[in-house]
């Protein structure tokens, strides 16, 4: 039932769905999700597969995590970012819903 609750929040709040695809929009944020797939990253991680400096990783990922789209969890002094996999799913199932 969460999974309803929250894949209902996400369709009918424009704007939750504008976060998203803002953030799906750029291709910094979608590396850093295909990275996230593979396995939880910190920002240091993440920055060292860029040529970026580390105020654009932090903007790219609180851009990603304010569309719900990565999620963090504090260990020690770092930050671990995970991709949420269950937005992830809701935006598969609204899609689809849109298909003919």
């Amino acid at each position: 039932m969460s999974n309803n609750t929250n894949m209902q929040y996400t369709i009918y709040n424009p704007g939750i769905m504008n976060d998203i695809f803002k953030a799906l929009n750029d291709p910094a944020r979608r590396e850093i999700l295909k990275m996230l797939q593979k396995q939880d990253m910190t920002a240091g991680d993440i920055a060292s597969k860029f040529e970026m400096t580390a105020p654009s990783i932090s903007h790219h990922l609180d851009k990603l995590k304010r569309a719900g789209l990565v999620t963090t969890v504090k260990q020690g002094q770092f930050i671990h970012y995970s991709i949420n996999t269950t937005i992830i799913d809701d935006i598969l199932q609204y899609i689809l819903t849109l298909k003919k």
